[in-house]
């Protein structure tokens, strides 16, 4: 059984700086697996800074979807296996199926692989639910959602950091 660490925090919080740092600590062949879709300028660009601070030493795979079937082929085949971010494939899922219980279905399925896993996976996702209660019942769906994916993930996780202003706090 492999390491599963499981980072959460706000936006732009770092967390995804410290989900590298924790995976280059493991290896120096590395898989990103990018849940994002460039569907804007903005997101385009953020696409980039992340690609250009990780450099060559890391290989991207880009799933906006099949999350767990990226992770099972890559699984092996690298040191370490980082995933950014939970939310955005939660995104996609909810987006596509229009269903939120058939999105954690797949949550809940990522979660029973991590145990089987040869290699350590690090799992980067955003703490949605501190703000306020969102207006529309789509962003509070998501919300929900959001929140029972990184309650399964984290009890799955050997370990679990949520970022705060750029400071890592280790809560298991």
């Amino acid at each position: 059984m492999a390491k599963t660490v499981f980072i959460t925090g706000g936006a732009r919080s770092g967390k995804s700086r410290l989900a590298e740092e924790i995976a280059e600590g493991l290896g120096n062949s590395l898989l990103y697996i990018a849940t994002g879709q460039a569907r804007d300028t903005e997101m385009a660009e953020r696409i980039a800074a992340h690609r250009a601070r990780r450099g060559e030493k890391w290989h991207t795979v880009e799933e906006p979807l099949r999350l767990c079937e990226a992770v099972r082929e890559a699984d092996g085949r690298f040191e370490a296996i980082m995933i950014d971010c939970v939310t955005l494939w939660l995104t996609n899922l909810l987006l596509t199926h229009d269903d939120a219980e058939r999105s954690f279905a797949e949550v809940r399925t990522l979660a029973e692989l991590l145990p089987e896993l040869e290699k350590p996976v690090i799992l980067v996702s955003n703490e949605v639910g501190m703000g306020i209660v969102p207006e529309n019942a789509l962003a509070r769906t998501f919300r929900d959602l959001a929140g029972r994916a990184n309650e399964v993930l984290a009890s799955e996780a050997d370990e679990v950091y949520v970022m705060f202003s750029g400071i890592p706090l280790r809560l298991k």
